[in-house]
């Protein structure tokens, strides 16, 4: 078995303006929605909160942002890095 080399990109290498781009995200335990089609674009320079009552979805939008779950539907990128997709990337990006 022969390693392939995989090309890493660190956030100071990163030459895009959209940091996080999260498009109809969605996560379901059973019949419970936990995140109900959440979009939103953080750019280069710009600073989110993510604030609201327990159960309204902040937990499970970091896990799936990390790749601790995957989304039900819908996609999230950090730096362009697809966080389902390439979760072990992501993870050395964000130092998780």
């Amino acid at each position: 078995m022969t390693a392939v080399p995989v090309e890493e990109k660190s956030l100071a290498d990163i030459n895009t303006q959209e940091v996080l781009s999260i498009k109809n995200l969605t996560k379901r335990y059973g019949s419970f929605t936990a995140l109900d089609d959440l979009s939103l674009t953080l750019k280069a320079g710009q600073i989110l909160g993510l604030i609201g009552p327990n159960g309204a979805g902040k937990t499970t939008t970091i896990k799936v942002l990390v790749g601790l779950i995957r989304p039900t539907s819908g996609s999230a990128r950090i730096a362009g890095v697809d966080c389902v997709k390439d979760a072990m990337q992501v993870k050395r990006l964000v130092g998780y």
